[in-house]
């Protein structure tokens, strides 16, 4: 290595100046001796300058073609080119950058990759995902479908440009309808055992300043007749269950009601009567139960004066209310619904085991409609029932039916609103049900 190269690139040019101009210097005094003053000025400063440039040049070329790469390598990486690096043998403040240079070209290459890796990955998840996807600009036109979404609304081919509104028309009336209507929701195309469930999910986002619409749709036929398979196996053991109770003592007392009346002991008769009609009565309520679960009617939201209805329910079964309730106050739904349903968290409360003065109810007034708590003092619920407790004919009582909350729970979810199940801290169980303001 040549040593200018080895030195700073400032001492080296001040070291090269220096000489030229002391070579100068002395070329200058020596003609100053054989030739006039003003022909010895003109020839000293005619051979000393053109070699002095051409030294500068010299020394300051190696810095200049580094200078044009580091040009270069900037415009690479402005392009998204991140291969380039740079070689530079000096030492100094030109080193420390060549040096950060490179590292800054390492760590955009280390970027690009693992960009690029997440990229193929989350391609690969929406492209295999069964769910439908489809995203659409703000002009109604598809910018990406996944393969599922391919399939179903184009046999197969791509659907990237063309109008979701022309595709649309082509599809099921049950599918229109369920665009038009708007939101999330669940529709059927088909029927009978060709019937197909899906359920469509609509959201709307900012994407490059400019709105644009996710819609996913997801085919649930399997899903939804595995669980129903699942449930009407559990509906028939529950039901069977309960049959047995019922009719094999009916039949033993009545079997013995006729022994007692072919012996003429008609004084024992009276019991097994009374006995069959409690349990024939038990039977009547149960399959009510099943009934009126199974034939909910959409509910008739009628204005309801709170305090009347709280009158009302407590005539019907005890309660502790806790504060007051606003006399003018007035609520929007179906009186007799939810009525079923309080009666039913109520009824629930005295059975837990809980004190009957302990049993209390709370309404009160939300930023969007009304909350009703009916607490208790019982033992309330573990992990386990709570996860279940809401699911029909779900019951940890012995002649429970599992009715009672999933009945709750159908009227508030009919209603808009939901139902909620909370251990209280002191102990006992706090029930929620969460009605809407209209």
């Amino acid at each position: 290595m040549p040593w200018h190269q080895r030195l700073p690139l400032t001492l080296t040019l001040t070291l090269v100046a220096l000489l030229h101009v002391a070579g100068a210097v002395f070329l200058a005094l020596t003609l100053l001796r054989w030739l006039p003053a003003w022909q010895a000025a003109g020839l000293a400063t005619a051979t000393s300058l053109p070699s002095l440039i051409w030294a500068l040049l010299r020394i300051v070329a190696p810095a200049q073609s580094l200078f044009r790469a580091l040009a270069g390598t900037v415009s690479s990486y402005r392009d998204g080119d991140y291969s380039f690096s740079l070689s530079w043998q000096g030492r100094g403040t030109l080193r420390e950058l060549v040096n950060a240079h490179n590292e800054l070209g390492e760590t955009l290459r280390a970027q690009r990759q693992s960009l690029v890796q997440r990229e193929l990955l989350l391609d690969t998840m929406v492209q295999n995902t069964p769910v439908a996807m489809l995203l659409v600009d703000p002009n109604g036109r598809i910018v990406h479908a996944n393969l599922a979404a391919r399939r179903t609304f184009g046999g197969g081919r791509r659907l990237e440009g063309q109008e979701f509104a022309a595709l649309l028309a082509s599809a099921p009336p049950s599918m229109i309808d369920a665009f038009a209507a708007g939101g999330d929701c669940m529709f059927s195309v088909g029927d009978g055992d060709a019937e197909d469930i899906y359920h469509l999910s609509r959201r709307r986002f900012r994407l490059n300043a400019r709105h644009h619409e996710l819609i996913l749709l997801r085919e649930m036929t399997s899903d939804l007749r595995r669980q129903e398979v699942q449930t009407w196996k559990k509906v028939i053991r529950v039901i069977s269950h309960e049959l047995n109770n019922s009719l094999a003592p009916i039949a033993s007392l009545a079997h013995s009601g006729r022994e007692l009346l072919r012996r003429g002991q008609l004084e024992r008769l009276p019991e097994a009567l009374t006995t069959i009609e409690e349990r024939a009565r038990h039977l009547e309520g149960f399959i009510r139960g099943y009934a009126r679960f199974a034939k909910l009617p959409a509910p008739r939201r009628d204005p309801v004066q709170l305090a009347t209805f709280v009158d009302q329910l407590c005539s019907q079964i005890p309660f502790a209310l806790e504060g007051t309730v606003d006399l003018a106050a007035i609520a929007h739904f179906d009186a007799a619904q939810v009525e079923q349903a309080l009666m039913n968290l109520l009824r629930n409360a005295h059975e837990s085991g809980s004190a009957p003065d302990a049993v209390r109810l709370a309404l009160r007034r939300t930023t969007d409609g009304w909350r009703i708590d009916v607490l208790d003092r019982g033992p309330g619920m573990n992990e386990a029932v709570l996860d279940n407790a809401l699911l029909p004919f779900y019951s940890t009582k012995r002649n429970g039916t599992g009715l009672g909350l999933a009945l709750a729970r159908e009227i508030a979810e009919a209603h808009g609103g939901r139902i909620a199940l909370l251990n209280r801290p002191e102990g006992g169980l706090c029930v929620s049900l969460l009605l809407p303001a209209g």
